[in-house]
Parts: C-alpha cells; sequence; structure tokens
C-alpha cells in the first residue's frame, strides 16, 4: 500500500521511523454529471472572478476570507515558518484506557507501518506496551496544513492511528432529546431485551452493501443493453406505532423466524371474565324492562338482607331492596321515587323479581304474612 505521509512516532526519548497508510478504502459507485441533451460531459473549470479567465494549478493559491469578504493571501512559505513540532511527527502525549475515548470522536483511520529496520525493534516494543497495557496512545500530529489529535491502538501485529477530533469540535447534544416525560415500562424492557437477545450476534465479514450491489447490477445491464425490472418495495414499518408492546412482540418473533428458529406457540386468548352485572342485566331485559340499571348490588343486597326482610312488612320491604340496589350508583331523586310506589305495586314487583334475583329464601319466607296481611 502506498504511503500517505513519513514521519516518526516520539515516544519519550524514542522515535520511531513510520510511514502512514490509510486503512480504509471508499467502495461506493460515484457518476459523472452529463449534459442530458447529448451525454457530453459536464466539467468545473477554475475562473478569477475578476478577469473571467480560466486559471491553472500553478497560478492557483490560498486565502482566508475575512468577516468583510477582503482575502488575506496565505503562502506555504507562512505556514511553513509557523513552530510546530509535530509537523513530521506523532508526539505521544498521554496513554488512556479505551473507553475513555467519546466514539463520537472517532475520524479516519490508519495503518503506522515501520519504515526501514532499525525501526523494527523500537515500533515491536511500543506495540507489545500497548497491548500488555490494554490501553490506547494520545499523540498529536499535523496532516494536510493543520495539527490534528489522534488515538494509537493495536490491531492484530499493527499499530493503528484513528484521527480524533479536538473536543471542543464535538457539538452539544442540547435540545436533541424528546422533550416529552415519557415512562417506559418493566414489561416493554423486558421485551426489549428480548428482542436483543434474539437477534444476537453478528458475523461482520457477512455483512455488505446491498444498495451497491444493486447499482452495479444496474450499471452492467444498461451497458448490456437489457432491462431492469424495479424490485418490490419492502414495508419499512415506518407508520406510526400504535401499540408498542405488540410491535415488540412481533419483531422478536419476526427475529427468530429469521435466524430459524421456531417461535414460541401464542398463547391461547383468555376468554373475557363475565361481570357481575351479566346475569342481572339479562334478567331484567326479560322481565318487561320495569326496572332499569339492575346491577349486580342487587343480588347481594337481596342475599345479605334475605333474613331481615322476612321480618319486615311486604311494603316496607319492597323499598328496602330497591334502595339497596340502587345504593352502587343511583341517584337518590330515583331512590326516593321508587320508595313512593303503592304497597300493592311493591307486593306485584317483589313477586316477580324476587325469584329471578335468585332470592329464593326470601319469597319463602314472606309467603304466610303476605297471607296474614291480605
Amino acid at each position: 500500500m502506498r504511503s500517505i505521509w513519513n514521519g516518526a512516532i516520539s515516544f519519550g526519548l524514542v522515535s520511531i521511523p513510520i510511514k502512514l497508510v490509510n486503512a480504509t478504502e471508499n467502495h461506493s459507485v460515484s457518476f459523472r454529471q452529463i449534459h442530458l441533451t447529448d451525454g457530453g460531459r459536464i466539467r468545473y473549470r477554475k475562473v478569477c472572478e475578476i478577469d473571467e479567465e480560466e486559471v491553472g494549478p500553478a497560478e492557483i493559491g490560498k486565502a482566508y476570507e475575512d468577516a468583510d469578504g477582503s482575502m488575506i493571501p496565505i503562502t506555504d512559505e507562512d505556514l511553513g515558518s509557523l513552530p510546530l513540532p509535530t509537523a513530521k511527527t506523532i508526539e505521544i502525549v498521554a496513554f488512556v484506557p479505551a473507553a475513555s475515548i467519546d466514539p463520537l470522536q472517532m475520524d479516519a483511520a490508519y495503518y503506522l507501518s515501520a519504515n526501514g529496520v532499525p525501526a523494527a525493534k523500537p515500533y515491536t516494543l511500543l506495540r507489545e506496551a500497548l497491548k500488555r497495557s490494554e490501553k490506547v496512545a494520545l499523540a498529536k500530529y499535523a496532516l494536510r496544513g493543520r495539527e490534528r489529535l489522534g488515538m494509537l491502538r493495536v490491531v492484530d501485529d499493527v499499530i493503528a492511528m484513528h484521527g480524533l477530533l479536538w473536543p471542543d469540535e464535538i457539538r452539544s447534544p442540547e435540545g436533541i432529546a424528546p422533550e416529552s416525560e415519557v415512562t417506559v415500562r418493566d414489561a416493554e424492557l423486558d421485551l426489549a431485551d428480548a428482542l436483543m437477545d434474539t437477534l444476537g450476534e453478528v458475523d461482520m465479514d457477512a455483512l455488505h452493501d446491498d444498495y451497491r450491489e444493486a447499482v452495479e447490477e444496474l450499471i452492467a445491464a444498461k451497458a448490456e443493453g437489457r432491462s431492469v425490472e424495479p424490485a418490490e418495495a419492502e414495508g419499512t414499518g415506518g407508520g406510526r406505532v400504535i401499540d408498542l408492546v405488540a410491535a415488540l412482540e412481533n419483531s422478536v418473533r419476526a427475529a427468530k423466524e429469521a435466524r430459524g428458529e421456531e417461535p414460541a406457540a401464542e398463547p391461547a386468548e383468555e376468554p373475557e371474565e363475565e361481570s357481575a352485572n351479566a346475569p342481572v342485566a339479562k334478567v331484567t331485559s326479560l322481565t318487561g324492562r320495569k326496572k332499569s340499571g339492575g346491577t349486580g348490588a342487587k343480588k347481594k343486597a337481596a342475599a345479605t338482607t334475605g333474613r331481615s326482610a322476612a321480618k319486615k312488612t311486604a311494603a316496607s320491604r319492597a323499598p328496602a331492596k330497591k334502595t339497596a340496589a340502587r345504593s352502587t350508583g343511583k341517584s337518590s331523586a330515583k331512590s326516593a321515587a321508587a320508595s313512593a310506589v303503592s304497597a300493592a305495586s311493591a307486593k306485584k314487583t317483589t313477586a316477580k323479581s324476587a325469584p329471578k334475583a335468585g332470592a329464593k329464601s326470601t319469597t319463602k319466607k314472606a309467603s304466610p304474612r303476605k297471607r296474614a296481611s291480605a
């Protein structure tokens, strides 16, 4: 691999001659701009704004644009005269744990290669010292006209250097987090953990750029004169999540299916519990709907007050039943109206409703008194 910079690592009083090599490469497909009418290539020419003439590289220099728009020329000699100790040196300033480096600071990556046979011994010494300490080295270096911050670490048997952004180049995340307060339940966290466990680990070498492959296939088909059918777009699931728990459960199930695992059988839906109002509501609908709003409290009140109701008169028993039944949800106005019903209507209503409400004991005990009062 071709080196892009030659210099030395300054490790205390030890100097290690090295060559800097790019550790990454860009595989993205690049395009050219063309004139749609005739397919001609569009090129950019560097033109002076004053005389509107095209200029070559030899006639182009550097300048700093001031706030008022004026240009301040800066030559290479001006920059070369500045005191820059790291111009040709990677100067190690500290050794720190790797966890202390914020990944947001990570920039370009390089390999450091020993430059010549004499550099092999100190290069290996630094590499093994980094391995044993389980730390990384922070260093300063100059590249492309500016001083930079770097991190040295060991990759296999090679020292690699990551360019780092300076701390003041990292923006604060203030105002990025959701402003509204959100509560996450333990059940949702458990499902998220289950999804993470199901997805598990991945072989990084198995990951590839599907879009780039599709672009290359499109270019090859165009070059051969073949037509390419557009691929069916898969659902992105970018809509609004209505039920987060259901979405997490479906994600876990889909992840297991993708890994070839049999998803756990869905639990059978439990029948909804019948409310205490259901039987009473049914009885009410069958009795001509003269009594509106019968509740489960009516059955409980009838069963609880069955014995005491036998000692009361038929006229006073019916209003008591109605008052107990309506105490759970009826207004006092309806209760007062119900208590004003005549004794004859109360007897008739009690006779019809008592068997259906399940108060058989009350009816049996009340019969002799009904005959006596008659």
